[in-house]
């Protein structure tokens, strides 16, 4: 039999709130909730002023999980693991009352040998605990529970263990590339075993699962190295070999080619002569890519030995009213958006997130920055009560980091390396954020990034603090542990106060440096640190900040704060969110999604945004993509492109023809407005025709309903869809400035969330009903019986004159 993986989702027991004797196989969970697996269960609940500002006011507390697990017969003899993605926080697991162990990351994945503990007399009783009391404990929503996948990993005596394989290309040409493979191979049987390990290379298709059928490999096979060993019982050895693939299919964001690599194990007779396992087995299937990275000082980032700028955003984990527990369809709808625009890597903000994140970055070209650790062993500043507001509270990771970072780090980067999307591992963000809690004598006041609402005293130097030179000492510390996992990759931090940081040895062991928001120090660092390669490791929206990347070759690329806005680090009530990214929570592009666009995008692109002006600021205020003014009101209009020229008309009169300016993100104009239609033309180097046209809008009459269809394999969570809404006006224009207050239903359905990416909208999230924001709405739902077909119905309230919108989705067996 091969390695196999089964699914724990269905049929799970909850119960919020503590439970002491929950433990024990036996206890009565009969009115426990029943929930699918992945959950959060914050999102279930109210939002709440008394809750944290920085988590997004929603509440956390303690969370029993029960579910059960039936044996099988092919399963005995047979090694059990059952393996977590991620539990936030303070987890707790027992299996028939006997507990496994404890791990207080949330983020981290872990893996638990049930063998010993598993019964095959009746049913086996697994049980979760997870605490999440210290609602303060980040500045990001966390969400609270099981809220990433978990599998029962079913292996063979003699096995690879998990998280134990690593494949790396140190040579890589067009015509010819070097491989090592390897892992550690386990005998969990009582007798010394003879065994080869064959490592298989085969080409992917970038859509396919990671898991290959074994029957089809045979023709896409590129290379198989094996290795004979020799493993004494129950002790592991590992096993490496070399091979070579002639006319590789290079990886990259263009061309995201894909192997597989399958790891078999074929046993042979053991030293006592009797047979073992039996026939060659696969022990381990990933997917891998071939392709090299470089950084130069000098002359920034190689990919296959091509100079490229890093074009990229940051991300956290949420997805707005799902909370932190998010389907993968969910990524693949806002990274294919992400990829329109032009964008071409991720940074895992600010923790390591959910494996099949990794996957999609594989597949669909995304370079990827995987970083382990907001905070250290010093607490964070967490403002509860608003962004900034004193005094703060001082929950977070530093409470565990001392013992757990080491296992926490090395499980990371075991867990990821194989991606060949991932390009460089962060060990840290704003660890050396001033005076939060490090300082030093060589400033007597120190004002970060984010400190416009800290008080004075809290930005004055204090002998009592820690000193900040201690950070040289942990980063060179963090940075030996990833070395002795892996090294091809180099390590990397996100600095926050580089002025003091980098003068006292922070940077000294990276091997590429991170600013975030440090442009103007870009020069006066390279100068210090001439063999150093740079990175904007989180950047602002500015064309100063971008510039500072294309007028300065030493620096590789950057990253901007953020892609897409995320739950928590509030302003202030009801605001539970931040409202930094170029998508909403909703996955719906902002005006500043197209700015961004007409900068890092290759592809003809054009699009109009206006604005009106704000007389209290004295300055233009962006709006959304509409042309719905008072009559003959001063409108300012942004006309986004990437082409050299763009004519602007307002129904039949032509305003100009206007040049791009190099200096300015977009061509500007004001005009009288008058009803009608606003457009804007241009033409690409082939001639090719862009265009993009604003139309006033009439009264919001009509519903449009539209399924999202992702391009995932069926077999990845097949029931589970995404359905836009847009309000129309009778001509069918889309009303962006419509607010309409919608009921949703679902008929074979079960509504995961609505979510309108309003940040200021605290509907409890579990509701049936939401307004819509900028005219648009996003429903999530599940099948409940997959061979019948699902209705949706989107109504308006009966007063709003507003046409029921049906959709019928057909059976899906």
């Amino acid at each position: 039999m091969n390695t196999t993986y089964y699914p724990i989702n269905k049929n799970c027991r909850f119960h919020l709130g503590d439970c002491p004797d929950a433990w024990q196989a036996w206890y009565d969970d009969s009115d426990w909730e029943s929930v699918s697996l992945p959950h959060d269960w914050s999102v279930t609940l109210p939002f709440s002023r008394e809750y944290s500002s920085g988590t997004g006011y929603l509440a956390g507390g303690i969370g029993w999980y029960r579910f059960r697990i039936t044996p099988r017969e092919s399963w005995k003899g047979r090694r059990l693991y059952l393996a977590f993605d991620g539990v936030y926080k303070n987890s707790r697991v027992w299996c028939n009352s006997y507990y496994l162990g404890n791990r207080p990351n949330g983020y981290i994945s872990f893996t638990y040998d049930i063998t010993e503990q598993f019964s095959f007399g009746r049913e086996n009783v697994i049980c979760v605990c997870a605490d999440h009391r210290d609602i303060a404990d980040s500045r990001w929503f966390t969400g609270s529970g099981i809220t990433r996948k978990v599998q029962l990993l079913v292996q063979e005596p003699v096995h690879v263990i998990p998280g134990s394989m690593a494949f790396e290309t140190p040579e890589v040409s067009s015509q010819k590339a070097h491989f090592r493979a390897s892992c550690e191979i386990k005998n969990d049987t009582q007798q010394d075993v003879q065994i080869t390990a064959k490592f298989r290379l085969v080409k992917t298709e970038s859509t396919e699962s990671a898991i290959e059928n074994c029957s089809s490999a045979a023709d896409k096979m590129q290379a198989e190295v094996s290795v004979n060993m020799h493993i004494p019982a129950g002790t592991a050895c590992r096993a490496k070999a070399t091979g070579e693939v002639l006319s590789p299919a290079l990886w990259s964001p263009d061309s995201p080619d894909l192997y597989t690599l399958e790891t078999r194990l074929c046993p042979a007779d053991d030293v006592s002569g009797e047979a073992c396992c039996g026939k060659e087995y696969m022990a381990d299937s990933r997917r891998v890519g071939i392709r090299s990275i470089r950084f130069d000082p000098d002359t920034g980032f190689f990919l296959n030995d091509k100079n490229m700028l890093i074009k990229g955003v940051c991300v956290h984990h949420d997805a707005g009213c799902l909370g932190a527990a998010v389907p993968v369809p969910v990524w693949e709808r806002r990274l294919k958006k992400l990829k329109d625009m032009g964008c071409n890597a991720i940074r895992m903000s600010h923790n390591p997130h959910m494996p099949e994140l990794y996957d999609l970055c594989d597949s669909m070209g995304f370079l990827v920055i995987d970083e382990a650790f907001d905070e250290w062993e010093g607490p964070k500043n967490k403002w509860s009560t608003g962004h900034n507001v004193y005094p703060p509270k001082h929950q977070g990771y530093y409470l565990d980091f001392p013992r757990w970072h080491k296992e926490d780090l090395t499980d990371l980067v075991r867990r990821d390396r194989c991606h060949p999307s991932i390009i460089m591992w962060s060990i840290g963000n704003e660890i050396d954020y001033p005076n939060d809690p490090y300082c030093h004598s060589s400033f007597t006041t120190m004002t970060g990034n984010n400190d416009a609402d800290k008080p004075a005293e809290e930005r004055q130097y204090n002998p009592k603090r820690p000193d900040a030179g201690r950070l040289a000492v942990l980063a060179g510390r963090l940075t030996k542990i990833v070395k002795e996992i892996d090294t091809t990759r180099p390590v990397t931090l996100a600095a926050a106060f580089p002025e003091l940081s980098s003068r006292l040895g922070f940077l000294d062991s990276l091997d590429v440096a991170g600013y975030n928001y440090k442009e103007h120090l870009y020069e006066e660092s390279h100068r210090r640190f001439p063999d150093k390669p740079f990175i904007g490791s989180e950047n602002g929206h500015s064309l100063e900040a971008w510039e500072a990347v294309t007028k300065n070759p030493y620096i590789s690329g950057q990253f901007l704060w953020t892609g897409i806005d995320y739950l928590g680090e509030a302003k202030g009530w009801p605001i539970h969110g931040s409202s930094a990214g170029l998508l909403t929570l909703a996955g719906f592009e902002k005006p500043g999604y197209y700015r961004r666009q007409s900068l890092w995008s290759s592809k003809p692109m054009i699009h109009l945004s206006t604005a009106r002006p704000d007389a209290d600021r004295g300055e233009w205020t962006p709006v959304s993509d509409t042309w719905n003014y008072p009559e003959e009101e001063e409108v300012l209009v942004k006309c986004y492109t990437n082409l050299p020229q763009a004519e602007i008309w307002l129904n039949e009169k032509c305003l100009g023809t206007f040049q791009k300016d190099p200096a300015r993100d977009a061509i500007i104009l004001t005009t009288a407005y008058v009803p009608g239609t606003l457009k804007a033309l241009g033409k690409a180097s082939d001639g090719t025709e862009v265009s993009h046209a604003l139309t006033t809008t009439g009264t919001t009459c009509k519903i449009s309903l539209h399924c999202y269809e992702d391009t995932l394999p069926s077999a990845t969570e097949p029931a589970f869809r995404q359905i836009e809404v847009l309000m129309k006006d009778t001509w069918g224009n889309p009303v962006l400035s419509d607010t309409s207050l919608l009921h949703v239903n679902a008929e074979n359905g079960r509504i995961l969330g609505l979510e309108n990416g309003d940040l200021a909208d605290v509907t409890d999230y579990c509701a049936a009903f939401r307004r819509v924001y900028h005219g648009r709405l996003l429903i999530y739902v599940n099948y409940i019986d997959e061979e019948k077909e699902m209705t949706i119905t989107v109504s308006g309230d009966a007063e709003a004159n507003i046409k029921t919108a049906v959709l019928t989705l057909p059976p899906l067996k």
